[in-house]
């Protein structure tokens, strides 16, 4: 499975608003069963997080990092897919979601050394990088589930597409080049069917 596009598609309608958006679209299928995952590698993800501003341009990030960001996206796409077809929400993937916004304490923890005292500090392990962009997607996706904008929530019609928009007006396609092939299929198919056999 490639990592990069040769020629990336533009952000789907929304995901200008919402990084998560951006980042549930980050696998991407193509016609003929094939797929491109922008999180396919360490390096992709570090690309992507820096690209986003999640994470510095040197934060060399490795396998299990880009494991648990792929994890948490195929949980943040279930849950667009519920909000989009108003149907029940996996309990894992709410739990993934609550697991990551937990991840980076807001305040400063107590502490208590043997020698010294009580004292407050903020952890910073060697995962903070990731505990952060993990924690900013599930923020991002909880603030897109429960926005007014949630409504328009919709997965791209064309196929073989599985990117999410937020719809505008009256498109359903997270692309121009998405809209161009769903008109040509309908075109396609009513040639065909109106051809003599």
């Amino acid at each position: 499975m490639p990592d990069q596009l040769a020629a990336p598609l533009p952000p789907a309608p929304g995901a200008d608003s919402y990084v998560a958006l951006d980042f549930a679209n980050s696998v991407i299928a193509l016609p003929g069963g094939q797929y491109v995952d922008l999180l396919g590698s360490p390096a992709s993800v570090n690309a992507w997080l820096s690209a986003h501003a999640l994470a510095p341009e040197d934060a060399d990030v490795q396998e299990l990092c880009a494991t648990q960001l792929r994890a948490l996206r195929e949980h943040i796409r279930s849950l667009f897919t519920a909000r989009a077809t108003d149907v029940p929400a996996l309990p894992a993937a709410v739990n993934a979601v609550n697991d990551a916004l937990t991840l980076v304490p807001t305040t400063a923890l107590l502490r208590w050394d043997d020698k010294t005292g009580p004292y407050r500090a903020t952890p910073c392990p060697t995962n903070a990088i990731l505990d952060h962009a993990l924690a900013t997607l599930a923020a991002n996706a909880a603030d897109l589930l429960t926005a007014p904008e949630a409504d328009l929530l919709t997965p791209c019609t064309a196929t073989p597409c599985n990117r999410y928009l937020l719809r505008h007006g009256r498109a359903h396609w997270c692309s121009t080049r998405c809209g161009n092939r769903a008109r040509a299929a309908r075109s396609y198919a009513r040639r065909t069917s109106q051809s003599p056999q």
